[in-house]
């Protein structure tokens, strides 16, 4: 194994520098990434735990006021089916969750801080924390309050400090807001130039989720028209400074029906995205081994074991999709979402058998929290 990985691995923790990192991702030394993935699957084992968390996700609705340029849900493409699950719809789900052994979920939507968004979201939160899971909760009973039931993470964008506080106060207790890219100058190649897209929000909204108390996650996409191996060595080093707690992030996937799809024939190839993903979750597991990391659905566009790519790199959440059918295929973020028809149960399923021949245990019951907040917090 390369020295300099054998050094990150000590007790000391050697954390390598932005020339280092850069060299790791750049590489085409395959032995070289095998070494990474093999030591970064072995420390998540250590520090994370062996098994893997369900997240079940809800996507419950693709209004949005924001126009990133990436997205296929921006307010501005007149192309989307744009839809609202309603209140009984989304305690469906809940209740899905629960009877599936989903002790977590997530609720993801367009960004939106209008009052009746706000209000709704608050309302919703309470109900759904009141739905008994089906054997208990296993390490979940983690809220100042000593509340169980459903774990909620949301991921519902940008909102005043007070409404993250009032969300907290519901019920949430894990809020994922993806920076995208932690590079000022290529956040802003990749979004619009006015009041509602500035990376300072964006960072301010991270800053207040983690004084509100939140598990707080962030990612980016990797790939990026404009992205260099510099902007992703940047990047960990970026979410070893905020000291996240989980991330989620994965493969820049154009969507036909946006602005920066015109530059989709300079991206890396798809191979080359799928490898630099890999290799991502890889190095962040190296740099923070106790944090939550997930092998998103976009990895599927690529290969279809992408997610099993990722998960012997060291990612350990999963989020199958609770969204009914007929809803799904609408939160079109990119082109050739997977999924569309895909049940949210993993049981008996190629996936569920791949976990059993490594050894994986599928951990249902549990919040499956992230190590590293707890470690931070009993500092």
């Amino acid at each position: 194994m390369n020295q300099s990985l054998l050094q990150i691995l000590t007790p000391a923790g050697l954390i390598p520098d932005l020339e280092t990192l850069k060299a790791w991702l750049t590489t085409t030394d395959n032995r070289l990434h095998e070494s990474l993935v093999a030591a970064a699957f072995a420390l998540k084992n250590q520090q994370a735990g062996p098994g893997i968390f369900l997240r079940g996700l809800m996507e419950i609705s693709n209004h949005c006021q924001k126009n990133c340029l990436y997205c296929g849900i921006r307010g501005k493409n007149a192309t989307v089916a744009r839809y609202e699950l309603s209140d009984e719809e989304i305690l469906h789900l809940g209740q899905k969750a629960a009877q599936l052994g989903y002790a977590s979920i997530v609720l993801q939507a367009g960004e939106r801080q209008d009052n009746k968004f706000v209000l709704r979201i608050t309302k919703l939160l309470k109900s759904l924390k009141s739905i008994s899971l089906r054997d208990g909760v296993r390490g979940g009973v983690r809220r100042p309050d000593g509340s169980a039931g459903l774990g909620i993470t949301l991921s519902l964008g940008e909102q005043k400090k007070e409404i993250f506080e009032e969300w907290y106060a519901a019920g949430a207790h894990r809020y994922l807001l993806r920076i995208e890219a932690s590079d000022p100058d290529l956040y802003h190649q990749i979004h619009p130039q006015d009041a509602l897209h500035t990376y300072e929000r964006r960072i301010q909204s991270l800053r207040d989720l983690r004084e509100v108390g939140y598990q707080v996650g962030t990612g980016v996409m990797i790939g990026l028209p404009f992205q260099t191996e510099e902007h992703l060595a940047k990047d960990l080093l970026f979410f070893k400074k905020m000291d996240i707690d989980m991330c989620g992030m994965g493969p820049y996937i154009p969507h036909h029906d946006t602005p920066l799809a015109q530059y989709a024939a300079s991206i890396p190839s798809p191979e080359r995205r799928l490898e630099l993903s890999i290799r991502m979750v890889a190095l962040l597991r190296l740099l923070m081994p106790d944090i939550n990391i997930a092998a998103t659905t976009a990895l599927q566009v690529l290969s279809a074991q992408g997610r099993e790519q990722a998960i012997e790199a060291g990612a350990n959440v999963v989020m199958p999709n609770l969204t009914d059918l007929l809803h799904r295929s609408n939160y079109d973020l990119y082109d050739g979402k997977p999924g569309a028809a895909v049940d949210a149960d993993v049981e008996d399923t190629d996936f569920a058998r791949y976990l059993a021949q490594k050894n994986i245990p599928i951990l249902r019951g549990e919040w499956g929290d992230s190590n590293h907040y707890f470690a931070r917090n009993r500092d």
